[in-house]
């Protein structure tokens, strides 16, 4: 199983970008890659619970689940205010190789100037994800939390 992890300084508070991890409507606007919508069915924001998430390909790109959609369920293993954020990801799909549970970490570190260090690691990813394809979207993800955090 793969795993990646991506970095980037952006420019707010920890206690801010947490709030963009952890509100349901900032994770529907950033946390979809580029080129997707996200729509979150349900929300719980606890140890023990979760979301369940779905990524719509605004273009013609087969998904995991659907004709164009990524489904998944998050649960929350680990919430820290303001420093770390620990899930897993289950895809809903029939296909074998996006099954299994991928784990998703999250890092704050405070850093001069207002800023916050985010680094995203992903554990166990599925054998059907591609880890360069999965470092890209979480790429475009963070720039778009970066995006969220400027406008907001």
């Amino acid at each position: 199983m793969a795993s990646t992890t991506n970095s980037k300084i952006i420019k707010a508070s920890p206690e801010k970008v947490y709030n963009a991890f952890t509100e349901q409507k900032a994770l529907e606007f950033w946390l979809a890659p580029n080129k997707m919508q996200g729509k979150i069915h349900d929300f719980d924001l606890k140890v023990g619970g979760g979301y369940t998430m779905s990524l719509f390909y605004m273009d013609k790109t087969a998904g995991k689940t659907a004709e164009n959609e990524d489904r998944f369920t998050a649960k929350f293993v680990e919430l820290k205010p303001y420093e770390k954020i620990v899930q897993t990801i289950e895809f809903h799909s029939d296909k074998s190789e996006f099954g299994g549970q991928m784990t998703m970490e999250v890092f704050l570190e405070e850093k001069e100037s207002s800023s916050t260090l985010v680094t995203i690691v992903f554990k166990n990813i599925p054998d059907g994800i591609d880890p360069k394809d999965n470092e890209t979207g979480t790429e475009e993800s963070l720039n778009k939390l970066a995006r969220y955090m400027s406008d907001n």
